[in-house]
């Protein structure tokens, strides 16, 4: 054969180190390839689940072979534990740690598919290098575990530790077991299997009363109330505990060795007897009994079998809350699918108005952006059922949505209930409490008469919504949210700016999208809708049996101004159902006030003035003293109002003064 058949018929190992990268390592001849960690080895590998010196392929008569070195983790081939030594293949991969290698038995080219070397990789003859400072903190790695042996396999691994290391191992076994217990039986028996290979005993039982959800400590417990929850050998009489050992244990609240004389008959010695405790309050005992011809029990056992107790007291403390609040949270479900059936049906904005469907329209649209929405309207019209539709039809429905009334607190407690408060902020602030900004975190905020914010709330409102982070009162944690505002005001915010109440540059950030939502005497064509769906609503919740409106309440209610609008119609029927003498409603079970209607600003409406021809001159001179006089004569403040320079405004009243 030539040399250049012998080069391509020379084995190689395909080196596969996910820190260091691919790279190769000839085999020739008769030397040995070792295998391991150290920097030493020919084939080095970074991982510090290898041993330093783990592996050595070498050849035989046969061929290669690779023999495992009594490797801490052991050495895979083929995805089987090495035991002995084994003879290459071609294709046969070697697993250490998470480092691959092949056996390959042909020209390097071809059997890694014609590559060339990438950049920083091995060539052939070496395995990658790491560099220095890495490689020595690798090295200074001792030990690697994915999960912990203490917690599965405590008794192999605790073998020749001292007792009380053993004790304290188990114990901490049983803690995450009782952690990981579905119900009050499957506890007590992973109690009892504890107690029973922990110590001299050989039979036990574990007595306990049945277990409700306000916990079996609120019950009083006697020695009826006794079950045998949990037993070895199994079998509701297999382990009798005498009354008077259950007295002792229970009234004295005290765990008990007692070295009784042997059974030759049952041929048992000791027993081990101490209480459960629930709440501070003995509920139950775990009782071991020991066998004549084995160990003797000691006050340590009787030490653990307390530890033992102690840790089931805990877990059944847990299962009972956790029973509580299973059945709470069930209770609740059922509670919030029927307030969302509720809301479902109330939630809805009823009518077939050209004014209505205008708004569901603008609704429709405005929800599938991220747009900041500003809901006008006098009071009572709907604005707060606007803004939950829109948080309904869009991507943020499955978060919460938080409404907030602005006018309903002062200063302070409106910008603690915005932003959320730490303990000690203030006088009363005895615990942190989150504000609505983070209550409503993916979701959707909804703030009521916004107008009624003051100066100070507003800045800090107006960084919110551009999109800075906030602080809670008292606090310097940093808080960033996803929160979709959603404000509405039935004042005339134009005005309030003009006045220098409301910030200019908040209006302009919450008017991105404005929905006006009309009062009801402007769409007079859904009275009769929205009256029959309240007294649909009224009707199921008190059980009277009415059959509708009479035509002349009907074209009462149509002919009305509702100057409270919808909440004043609500209101109406709602009492109107409660107090109507007959099947029918009519006009006389309906109460409708003398109240004027309030005007598209919030102002009550007047009747309107006979006209009189004047200058326009004159209407100047009225209209700029009306101003000057609603704004207690700050003439700065009504030249702004006005539109003119101050210089301006009083040249006009020396003007007027001397004509």
């Amino acid at each position: 054969m030539g040399t250049t058949e012998a080069v391509r018929h020379t084995p190689y190992l395909l080196v596969r180190d996910p820190t260091a990268g691919q790279s190769t390592c000839p085999l020739a001849g008769d030397v040995r390839v070792a295998i391991g960690r150290a920097p030493t080895n020919r084939v080095v590998i970074h991982d510090e689940r290898a041993s330093r010196f783990h592996a050595e392929i070498f050849p035989t008569e046969r061929g290669w072979a690779i023999r495992d070195l009594q490797s801490r983790n052991g050495t895979q081939l083929g995805g089987q534990p090495l035991e002995t030594d084994h003879l290459l293949a071609p294709g046969d991969v070697i697993a250490i740690g998470r480092t691959e290698i092949v056996f390959c038995g042909g020209d390097q080219a071809t059997e890694s598919g014609g590559e060339t070397p990438l950049p920083g990789r091995a060539t052939a003859g070496e395995t990658g290098r790491m560099p220095s400072d890495l490689e020595a903190w690798h090295t200074s790695i001792a030990h690697r575990r994915s999960r912990s042996g203490l917690l599965d396999t405590i008794r192999e691994t605790a073998a020749s530790a001292p007792r009380v290391g053993r004790a304290a191992a188990e114990l901490c076994r049983l803690a995450f077991a009782l952690g990981r217990a579905a119900d009050l039986a499957e506890a007590a028996r992973i109690a009892l299997e504890t107690a029973i290979d922990g110590t001299a005993a050989e039979r036990g039982v574990v007595l306990l009363p049945t277990l409700r959800g306000d916990g079996p400590a609120t019950r009083s417990i006697d020695d009826a109330s006794l079950t045998a929850v949990a037993s070895r050998p199994e079998g509701p009489q297999a382990v009798v505990v005498p009354s008077g050992l259950r007295a002792a244990v229970l009234g004295g609240d005290e765990a008990l060795l007692v070295a009784a004389p042997v059974d030759v008959a049952t041929g048992r010695g000791a027993t081990l007897s101490a209480p459960v405790r629930s709440r501070g309050r003995a509920i139950g005992l775990l009782h071991l009994e020991c066998a004549a011809a084995g160990r003797e029990a000691t006050p340590e056992d009787l030490e653990f079998l307390m530890a033992i107790c102690d840790a089931l007291g805990l877990a059944i403390d847990n299962l009972s809350t956790r029973e509580a609040l299973s059945k709470k949270l069930a209770r609740t479900t059922h509670e919030n699918e029927g307030l969302r059936l509720r809301l479902g049906q109330d939630g809805r904005l009823v009518g077939t108005s050209t004014a209505l469907a205008g708004i569901l329209e603008q609704v429709r649209r405005v929800a599938a952006t991220r747009a900041t929405v500003l809901v006008r309207g006098e009071s009572g019209t709907g604005k707060e059922l606007v803004a939950r539709l829109i948080h309904d039809a869009s991507d943020r429905r499955d978060g919460p949505c938080i409404c907030m009334n602005c006018a309903a607190l002062s200063e302070t407690l409106l910008e603690s209930e915005l932003f959320g408060h730490e303990k000690g902020a203030f006088t009363g602030a005895t615990e942190r409490t989150i504000g609505k900004f983070e209550a409503a975190h993916g979701g959707t905020l909804v703030l009521d008469e916004i107008g009624e914010m003051s100066p100070a709330i507003q800045s800090k409102f107006l960084r919110v919504l551009e999109g800075h982070p906030f602080e809670r009162v008292g606090g310097s944690g940093r808080i960033q949210v996803d929160v979709r505002v959603v404000a509405a005001t039935n004042r005339n915010l134009e005005e309030a700016v003009a006045a220098g109440s409301f910030r200019r540059d908040l209006y302009f950030r919450l008017k991105v999208v404005e929905i006006v939502v009309p009062p009801l005497r402007h769409r007079r064509e859904d009275v009769a809708a929205i009256a029959d769906h309240f007294m649909e609503r009224f009707v199921a919740e008190t059980g009277r049996r009415l059959r509708g409106f009479t035509p002349a309440a009907r074209e009462a209610m149509t002919a009305y101004h509702w100057p409270g609008n919808v909440r004043e119609l609500r209101n109406c029927v709602e009492r109107a159902v409660v107090l109507a003498p007959g099947d029918w409603i009519d006009v006389s079970d309906l109460t409708l006030s003398q109240l004027a209607s309030s005007g598209d600003s919030g102002r009550a409406a007047v009747a309107p003035s006979p006209f009189v021809p004047t200058t326009i001159a004159e209407v100047e001179r009225k209209h700029v003293l009306a101003t000057l006089q609603a704004v207690g004569g700050n003439k700065t403040k009504a030249a702004a109002i006005l539109g003119i320079e101050r210089s301006t405004l009083e040249r006009k009243l020396a003007k007027w003064a001397q004509a």
